[in-house]
């Protein structure tokens, strides 16, 4: 596996390495589960959610990480200080389940964050015919990755929505995908899609904004029917799609949209404000 950590240090069970000794990457070759938090001002953010999410996808492939919440939680706010507590996001990957000890690193990644026009404008999508073998764990395909951004690339398009064998959207490439239409909005059911983080935190302020969220499938050939799409992501929050293929939606002023959007970002500052490095 090519090295993805950034900056000075990383973690890799416990002990604090060097970014240049990338040894530790090229030796992982068996199947990893991983997740992305986002650190703000000292924060990682809804730290404990992508705890219980990461032990779930662990869970549904018959494994078990060996490591505990206070270990990790120690060990990231020990790369945090180290690496001068950058406002980026943190990798965890858990390998090595087939061997007698378990490989779980941290580090920092490549963060990249939409600039302010982008949420103005907007953003284009591509639909992409492909389905993750169980949707519900985060697990590494680079192969896959590959492919897609790809495609995306040869398109101008920021993300691809991932379409199965029958014709039905179930989310991003790399998001949760939501659509709306009048005052509700759609997105795919729990079993079809990871269920990420920000997508769990996008239904409570849905709720608590009195909108509701229909999880049902919606299939490719109705996207003409919806008035308004966006994406969710640790590094996106909430951010609207402009078009996908050929049809242009009117998402960045559709104000289901901006009440949600304003919405997560006030739950962002909440948690932020109430919460430090355990």
């Amino acid at each position: 596996m090519k090295r993805e950590a950034v900056l000075d240090f990383y973690i890799a069970n416990g002990v604090l390495y060097d970014t240049e000794e990338d040894h530790i990457f090229q030796s992982i070759q068996s199947q990893s589960i991983y997740e992305v938090i986002r650190v703000m001002d000292k924060v990682p953010l809804y730290v404990e959610d992508h705890l219980e999410r990461m032990r779930k996808s662990a869970e549904l492939l018959d494994y078990r990480i060996h490591k505990s919440d206070q270990e990790i939680m120690g060990e990231m706010a020990a790369l945090i200080e180290a690496n001068k507590f950058p406002n980026m996001n943190i990798k965890w990957l858990c390998s090595g389940f087939d061997k007698e000890e378990q490989l779980f690193l941290q580090y920092f990644v490549e963060s990249h964050y939409p600039e302010r026009q982008v949420y103005e404008n907007g953003i284009h999508t591509i639909f992409f015919h492909s389905e993750r073998e169980n949707p519900n764990a985060k697990v590494m395909n680079l192969d896959l990755r590959k492919r897609i951004n790809e495609k995306m690339s040869l398109e101008g398009a920021f993300e691809a929505i991932l379409i199965n064998q029958d014709g039905y959207i179930t989310e991003g490439s790399r998001s949760n995908i939501f659509f709306v239409k009048g005052d509700q909005v759609y997105t795919a059911p729990p079993g079809e899609v990871l269920l990420g983080v920000t997508r769990t935190r996008i239904m409570e302020v849905c709720k608590k904004l009195d909108i509701k969220v229909i999880e049902q499938h919606i299939h490719e050939t109705e996207i003409s029917q919806m008035e308004g799409a966006f994406m969710t992501g640790t590094s996106v929050n909430v951010l609207p799609i402009r078009s996908t293929g050929d049809h242009v939606y009117a998402s960045v002023h559709h104000s289901i949209t901006e009440r949600i959007a304003q919405g997560y970002e006030e739950d962002m500052e909440t948690y932020r404000k109430s919460c430090g490095i355990c």
